[in-house]
């Protein structure tokens, strides 16, 4: 099943807000990168920050890692079948890898359901809300800079 990438039309005052959320994003952004080299070593700045920052990455650097957190950020609590409709393309032993790799890394709880039928469920921990809340502001600026959203 292709996907639909028609742009999605917003109106001008609510692209308006999510620019101005954005520029707070990135003003705040900068202000933590400046707290952060008040505390650098000159010599070794630079590399440990790279070094620290692929470190914080690594989690998302795996292929499917991110749209699963998008997914159930998005579309909230899911089975594992409504994932793997949800997220096209991925195999099920992909998905239980990934859905496995995430739980192991705190971002998402995996919920059993007593039965019959014994019903698992997939959720986002806390962690997984707040890294949901924090790569939105991502996705909101990558959709407008993409042309998914247009203002009307």
């Amino acid at each position: 099943m292709d996907r639909d990438f028609t742009p999605k039309n917003v109106k001008k005052n609510d692209i308006r807000k999510i620019l101005n959320f954005i520029e707070d994003v990135k003003k705040t952004g900068g202000m933590i990168r400046n707290t952060f080299e008040e505390y650098a070593d000159p010599v070794t700045a630079i590399e440990w920050e790279v070094d620290a920052a692929v470190e914080c990455f690594e989690i998302f650097s795996s292929r499917w890692t991110i749209e699963i957190l998008a997914a159930l950020y998005i579309a909230g609590d899911r089975r594992f079948n409504e994932m793997r409709t949800l997220l096209r393309g991925i195999s099920s032993r992909t998905l239980s890898d990934k859905l496995s790799a995430c739980q192991k890394n705190g971002l998402v709880d995996r919920i059993v359901e007593e039965g019959p039928p014994i019903r698992v469920t997939y959720q986002l921990t806390e962690h997984g809300r707040t890294c949901g809340r924090l790569l939105g502001v991502l996705i909101a600026y990558m959709k407008i800079e993409k042309g998914l959203v247009r203002s009307v």
